[in-house]
């Protein structure tokens, strides 16, 4: 059975290691790393899928903002090749979006496959008027609402927002994780 919860210190070697499998070594080079890149993710927003004790799945959302509009960015999602089709990936976005809505926040925004979450509601439509921090495929670059016109007056460059890595001490055996 496949247990979602909150991702601690302990997952982030094996979530590194999925990520590589299932990004590759090159996924830091991607424009969606330069908004995380130094922060800590959203806080209750770093999921774990779990399978008799091995981490089989993965999401994290992140603060940015645009033209003062604040948001969360999606992503990596990633679950391990050999359970891919068999939901774990879709019950670990149901849940991604579920708290954040929860959290009060308004947007999700992503850099993914179109099909694949327009299931859950993104539209490449909301980002019109937003642009990344580096290349993007257009159609790739999406978003939801959580909130009716949470994205009204969001404009620009999306910038990293939130707590950074330093903001915050994390005791050993925990993740810092951000307002």
């Amino acid at each position: 059975m496949i247990q979602i919860r909150d991702e601690i210190a302990a997952d982030v070697p094996a979530r590194e290691a999925l990520l590589d499998r299932c990004l590759g070594e090159r996924r830091t080079a991607k424009s969606s790393e330069r908004l995380r890149e130094g922060r800590l993710p959203a806080r209750g927003l770093a999921l774990t899928a779990e399978r008799d004790g091995e981490v089989v799945g993965s999401v994290r959302l992140w603060h940015v903002e645009a033209g003062g509009v604040g948001a969360l960015m999606l992503g990596p999602l990633a679950v391990k090749p050999e359970l891919q089709g068999e939901g774990v990936g879709k019950a670990l976005m149901r849940e991604a979006l579920w708290r954040a809505a929860c959290r009060g926040h308004g947007a999700v925004i992503l850099v993914g496959d179109a099909p694949y979450y327009a299931r859950f509601g993104f539209d490449a439509g909301l980002t019109r008027d937003l642009a990344m921090p580096g290349p993007v495929e257009r159609e790739r670059f999406l978003a939801i609402e959580l909130r009716d016109g949470a994205l009204d007056g969001a404009r620009g460059v999306l910038a990293a927002a939130g707590e950074t890595v330093t903001d915050t001490f994390a005791p050993a055996g925990q993740v810092a994780q951000a307002a």
